[in-house]
């Protein structure tokens, strides 16, 4: 049975949906790692395994490439890789990137509700990543992650966006793949939602108690009216 199906009602007036962007909207993980082995190979160093990159996926792209270079993580070589890693990303962003099932006809089910982005991946990316999948257009806000002193599992990144379109935390709601999401929400004090597809391990999601754990984005129409 469906997580989502054990805890599903109707929550009314939701007024804003702050979705998360890799492991909720994009599968991304393929072309991030194929980005980190590139920077590991140029530095001289082993490349890893996507499922390994992948766990370091969600903090950032500095924390992303720091917990890649392990002990390597001496200033000259972080600064170097960030801007080797961020270079070739640039040009790669969506050789491999795709869209989970159910993203375009669940943004179109709720194209009269407002919407934005939160993601802890730097802004310039999440709006490149946005336009090439053509779903920019969807989102009245989209915050990255370029304060590193306001990201997910702060509320600071919702707090702003909430503050920013004038919306009321009662009548919101969060959905994202990882327990920073959720946590992020809660200290939010907004309404939260798991999604099981993606990069976040269930164990955590579960841990931080959302509110709703759904398998498929489109489970969202059973949930918000």
């Amino acid at each position: 049975m469906s997580l989502a199906k054990k805890r599903c009602f109707k929550i009314k007036e939701v007024e804003l949906i702050i979705f998360d962007l890799d492991g909720t909207l994009i599968d991304s993980r393929k072309d991030i790692a194929n980005a980190v082995n590139f920077t590991l190979k140029e530095l001289g160093l082993e490349e890893k395994d996507m499922l390994e990159i992948a766990s370091y996926i969600g903090a950032g792209v500095e924390d992303l490439i720091r917990k890649s270079l392990g002990d390597k993580t001496r200033d000259a070589v972080f600064t170097r890789a960030l801007y080797i890693f961020q270079k070739y990303y640039r040009k790669h962003f969506t050789d491999n990137s795709y869209l989970y099932p159910g993203v375009i006809e669940t943004l179109e089910y709720f194209k009269n509700k407002r919407k934005a982005i939160i993601t802890n991946r730097k802004y310039e990316f999440a709006v490149l990543a946005l336009k090439a999948l053509y779903i920019a257009d969807y989102f009245e806000d989209i915050l990255g992650g370029d304060d590193l002193g306001c990201v997910k599992p702060s509320s600071c990144p919702l707090d702003k966006t909430i503050y920013k379109l004038n919306a009321d935390r009662a009548r919101t709601i969060i959905v994202g793949d990882m327990d920073i999401d959720i946590l992020a929400g809660k200290s939010a004090d907004i309404i939260t939602c798991a999604v099981s597809y993606g990069i976040g391990r269930k164990e955590d999601i579960l841990k931080a108690k959302p509110d709703f754990i759904i398998d498929s984005l489109l489970e969202l129409k059973g949930i918000i009216n």
